[in-house]
């Protein structure tokens, strides 16, 4: 049996900002390191704006230089946002400015923010041109995959250097939802879902084995809210979509949540080093 997956817990998410900011870059320097580029997947909901809080508040002076001058080789604490490339995990089939979109979330919530000094990262969102079609849809996100990643030809499936996924009220991640057919998807790297049972109804999303491929997987769950599924999740053999990235990924997985998302969760908790 692999290693547990990681639950770091703190007492609010001002203090969990930090240690997912540290996080991050730990992940973005490895990734620069082994290929000169942090190839990273984000999905929606509350995420982006945790993210924005992470990484664009300095946990120290130091730090806080580094969003004021542009980004230097080899600083453990630069987020070097000229090196990203941003894909997203999931994504509804909507126009980039439509409220529903997880692009114009990101964009709204981090990407308009970022200072110009801090430099830019690539950012790749859907092709809007065949928002009616979601298989359409789907094939030509995967093509962007191809691109990036290889042919397919050469890798069986994309290695993200991490994503950054929430949880959903019922144990959903990125557009996989309990019990969907989806979920036994094992050959293409994205999957058409024209059936979400949240709407929009007509998504794209990474499948199973392509998430629980990642180098690097951060959840990030916050609030009283969260803390039925979060048991579930963690305490039962639940079968749901992050139990079930949690199983495939053991170790590789940590989640980022606060102290009233996991109370009454028995699955041992810790801290984060800084």
């Amino acid at each position: 049996m692999g290693k547990q997956t990681n639950l770091f817990s703190f007492p609010d998410v001002a203090s969990l900002a930090p240690a997912l900011r540290a996080y991050v870059i730990q992940c973005q320097n490895a990734g620069i390191a082994r290929h000169g580029v942090f190839k990273v997947a984000v999905s929606g909901g509350s995420l982006p704006a945790t993210l924005a809080k992470a990484l664009l508040t300095p946990t120290s002076p130091q730090a806080a230089a580094t969003l004021a001058t542009p980004p230097a080789e080899g600083s453990d604490e630069t987020v070097r946002f000229d090196k990203w490339e941003i894909f997203f995990a999931d994504e509804r089939a909507v126009p980039l400015d439509h409220e529903d979109s997880n692009y114009g979330l990101l964009k709204s919530e981090l990407l308009d923010k970022i200072p110009a000094s801090a430099g830019q990262p690539i950012v790749h969102p859907v092709d809007t041109s065949v928002l009616e079609d979601a298989q359409e849809l789907a094939d030509k996100y995967e093509q962007v995959l191809v691109a990036s990643f290889a042919s397919r030809d050469s890798v069986r499936l994309p290695i993200f250097d991490l994503l950054l996924l929430g949880c959903g009220p019922d144990g959903h991640t990125c557009s996989l939802f309990p019990g969907h057919e989806l979920l036994r998807e094992t050959s293409a790297w994205v999957s058409p879902i024209e059936d979400s049972p949240k709407p929009p109804s007509r998504r794209i999303t990474l499948t199973l084995p392509v998430v629980t491929h990642s180098v690097h997987i951060a959840f990030v769950a916050t609030g009283g809210g969260k803390k039925e599924i979060m048991r579930q999740i963690f305490d039962e053999e639940s079968g749901l979509p992050c139990a079930l990235v949690n199983n495939g990924a053991g170790d590789r997985c940590s989640w980022f949540v606060d102290n009233a998302a996991v109370e009454g969760v028995s699955f041992p908790k810790r801290g984060y080093n800084l």
